[in-house]
């Protein structure tokens, strides 16, 4: 399996991996253009945006966007996050043009007729209703606000209700205007893909569009904080957040390494503690996130009133003795829980599709697989432990808790037992 790589002269690019002994692909568009590249008034468009591309097109309407997919048995869909837009299919071999077309077509060519507008703001406010009301999903919101506060990083992708139900056409499609030039697309596919005629079609579909200047994203900033929440809920949820590195830092898989034996598995050191030998919670986990420029360690469990506070402390605790006990057996197997996620998820022509997207979005181009194993190998239970250290004393941190919190400790409380 060989990537292919090529970029038009108005500085598209498109990156592909046949897959021999596949007879099917996915197939997709990567827009440098998510809820970071938002304006405060336009928090939540990127993904209202998202939504109207199914809604009708030049040549489609929303109807025949799904029926064009869903008649050759394929599947096609969108997501927004905090940095990139996404539009993707999986499809048989012969039916990838078609795929591409359609692909194609939503993105350059979406009418934002307002009848559809209105019916869709209806449904993204019915999906701000739902996450509202799962607190494991809104808990990670109110703690990328705290991270990251009054900065787009730390809005909502979703936005807010009140900014949602003022987007109009001409909102979206300046969205549009600002965010989806060339230079901003990747087409990325794997799988049964012929790299020289994914290039031609795109020459067709893309090679007319003049060049953006991107516009520029305002660094990161971790401010930290706390945000509590006392409501009558069944359990009492608890995440906390310490600043970590991004994706072009090196330190970054050592920060996944740390984030694994931490907690994340049956076998980490949360997991054993705090489920396991304490009985304290039935979800429990750690891992690292990263952005361009940040990132972030997150700690998330579900507990019992009850329970919240000796559970809160004994987190702290783990991640101090974490820092002074993390031994090489746990980061060797740390190690191989990521190397064999990696693997594993790349025998999946749409997992390696979103590497090969992602991997030119950072890079430019898709390092070998090996020099990213040979990454993961290099770092030392040392290193582990330098970065454990740092999480479990140092490292700005942001808390939130929702439910039933009386007596969880308050963030300054946490932070005097890290310092202990």
């Amino acid at each position: 399996m060989t990537v292919q790589q090529t970029q038009l002269p108005n500085g598209f690019r498109i990156v592909s991996e046949n897959m021999p002994s596949l007879k099917s692909a996915s197939i997709g568009i990567w827009v440098n253009a998510g809820g970071r590249h938002e304006r405060f008034e336009q928090n939540g468009i990127a993904h209202f945006l998202e939504h109207m591309a199914f809604k009708g097109t030049q040549r489609r309407s929303a109807l025949q966007i799904a029926e064009a997919i869903e008649d050759v048995g394929g599947y096609i869909n969108a997501y927004t996050s905090r940095e990139t837009t996404a539009y993707y299919a999986r499809v048989l071999q012969n039916d990838v043009p078609l795929a591409l077309d359609v692909i194609g077509d939503i993105v350059l060519n979406p009418v934002f007729d307002p009848a559809e507008i209105e019916v869709e703001r209806g449904v993204i406010l019915q999906e701000i209703g739902q996450a509202a009301d799962t607190p494991d999903d809104v808990i990670f919101d109110w703690l990328q606000e705290k991270s990251y506060h009054d900065q787009p990083l730390g809005r909502t992708i979703l936005g807010p209700t009140e900014r949602v139900s003022c987007f109009g056409r001409e909102d979206l499609a300046g969205f549009v205007a600002e965010h989806y030039g060339p230079g901003q697309m990747i087409l990325a596919a794997a799988g049964a893909v012929d790299h020289d005629a994914l290039v031609k079609a795109a020459e067709a579909l893309f090679g007319h569009m003049q060049p953006t200047p991107p516009l520029q994203v305002l660094p990161a900033r971790f401010t930290g904080g706390e945000i509590r929440r006392d409501k009558t809920l069944e359990q009492a949820h608890f995440a906390l957040a310490l600043e970590g590195p991004g994706y072009r830092d090196d330190a970054i898989y050592t920060a996944q390494i740390y984030g694994s034996a931490l907690g994340g598995g049956m076998s980490s050191r949360l997991f054993q503690e705090i489920r396991e030998k304490r009985g304290l919670c039935y979800t429990i986990f750690a891992q690292a996130g990263a952005y361009d420029d940040t990132g972030t360690t997150t700690i998330y469990a579900g507990t019992s009133a009850a329970q919240i506070g000796e559970l809160a402390n004994v987190t702290i605790d783990e991640m101090k003795r974490a820092a002074e006990s993390i031994s090489p057996e746990e980061v060797a197997r740390a190690r191989a829980q990521m190397k064999a996620g990696l693997l594993m998820g790349l025998e999946s022509p749409s997992n390696r599709a979103e590497r090969l997207a992602r991997m030119v979005q950072i890079w430019d181009q898709v390092p070998p697989l090996r020099d990213t194993v040979a990454r993961i190998d290099a770092v030392t239970t040392g290193d582990v432990r330098e970065f454990a250290e740092t999480m479990a004393v140092t490292a700005p941190a942001a808390l939130a808790l929702y439910g039933p919190i009386d007596g969880a400790p308050t963030l300054a409380q946490l932070q005097d037992r890290r310092a202990a």
